[in-house]
């Protein structure tokens, strides 16, 4: 089901900077929505109104453009409060939702997990509870239309006693659901596997890429938050090395404080990772805001101190001869040629060499199995059998508190100690 849109937006003193690309991704967000945009209407002004956010004059305007394009909802590019809302939709007389609640409704769509829903449902119930107050007339839309939608089967039910309950319940059942979740970190992160984690602006190819590395089958469209659910699959490297890479929520500008909270727990996978991989859409007009925009953000999350490797996707849309990167080290790549697949393992070997420490290790004959172990959980680089002493002898790189590199500094102690 389709609604009929108006956007609308206001360039401030303070949002000039990156007023058109917000409402390029608003007019994005809201075709993710399934909504077909009819008209949108901006406004230049030194600050937003603070009864309207666009002035009693361009709102009388509005409603005649709500009437000349027969609009079923209007969308504004602001976080609106319960009263400006409710002003603004008594004065046009259709429906009216901010940019939160439209990425709230996207989120419900989406949420496979079991943890998903339930953080998608906590954030929409938080965002209503203070908007019940004299709402009349968009009730009834309550579970019709965009902005109203709760994450799987469940329509958003609108009695605050209930809405309160339910938040409590949610509450106490993502305490589960997280102690169950850190558990298996904990268990990843004692594990010797190496550890990558995707991360990027939303819509920039994440999940083709873990696609491309795993054959996972994961939802990759070309639409905004096509992932929501952390997921987390193997990916063995062409070495033979053992490796997982977790797939996380799409970043954006602006990102309400309710949704940071709400997935906190898809970003939170990504805090133990060993190497970050940053997929930037090379061919994004509005490239160098989109990475601005996740730099910050893990700073915010105080993952800024982990390695990251910047891999610029979609190469196939750009000139490769003109292209500029702006974030170092970084590979440039298409996920949709095989070649691509190449180039990305060696620029990840490349990245995990410089992070391993380095080993020199003999191996007996008859240790067969610890070789191939070594293979699994290190990047081993070359094996060649001395057939004088029948030994292995075994060159890579390993994890610094690793068994193998344990092995290596008892192999020179007892060398030094003879």
């Amino acid at each position: 089901m389709t609604e009929r849109v108006i956007l609308v937006g206001v360039e401030t003193d303070e949002s000039k900077h990156n007023y058109l690309e917000s409402m390029h991704e608003l007019a994005g967000l809201t075709k993710t929505a399934h909504g077909e945009i009819v008209h949108s209407l901006t406004q230049k002004r030194p600050k937003i109104d603070r009864q309207t956010i666009i002035g009693k004059g361009k709102v009388q305007e509005l409603a005649e453009l709500v009437d000349a394009h027969e609009a079923e909802l209007v969308i504004f590019n602001h976080a609106l409060s319960p009263r400006q809302s409710q002003t603004i939709e008594a004065m046009i007389g259709v429906p009216v939702i901010d940019r939160i609640q439209l990425i709230l409704d996207i989120f419900a769509q989406r949420a496979r997990s079991k943890e998903g829903k339930l953080q998608v449902e906590l954030a929409q119930l938080d965002y209503l509870l203070p908007r019940l107050m004299g709402q009349g007339q968009s009730l009834s839309r309550l579970g019709g239309g965009i902005g109203t939608r709760g994450p799987g089967e469940t329509k958003l039910e609108t009695d605050r006693r209930h809405i309160r309950r339910r938040v409590s319940a949610i509450k106490k059942e993502l305490k589960e659901v997280e102690a169950h979740r850190e558990r298996s970190r904990q268990k990843r992160q004692q594990s010797s596997v190496f550890q990558m984690g995707l991360i990027g602006y939303t819509n920039a190819g994440k999940s083709t890429i873990l696609n491309l590395l795993t054959n996972a089958d994961t939802y990759s469209e070309d639409q905004l938050f096509a992932t929501l659910d952390p997921l987390t699959k193997r990916w063995h490297l062409p070495q033979g090395m053992e490796t997982t890479i977790t797939d996380t929520v799409g970043f954006i500008q602006d990102l309400p404080t309710q949704l940071v909270d709400a997935f906190h727990s898809t970003l939170e996978e990504s805090k133990g990772m060993d190497l970050l991989l940053h997929i930037v859409d090379a061919s994004s007009e509005d490239r160098q805001q989109q990475e601005k925009t996740v730099i910050e953000l893990l700073k915010e999350l105080e993952m800024d101190d982990i390695p990251i490797l910047t891999i610029y996707n979609k190469a196939d849309r750009i000139d490769e001869f003109s292209f500029a990167p702006t974030l170092f080290p970084n590979v440039l790549i298409s996920a949709k040629s095989l070649k691509g697949k190449e180039v990305l393992a060696d620029a990840i070997k490349q990245e995990i060499m410089n992070l391993l420490e380095p080993y020199l290790i003999t191996l007996g004959a008859d240790e067969g199995q610890a070789l191939s172990e070594m293979k699994r959980e290190t990047l081993v680089l070359s094996e060649d059998f001395d057939e004088e002493q029948e030994k292995y002898i075994v060159r890579g790189f390993a994890k610094k508190k690793s068994l193998w590199i344990r092995r290596m500094e008892d192999e020179l102690d007892n060398e030094t100690g003879a």
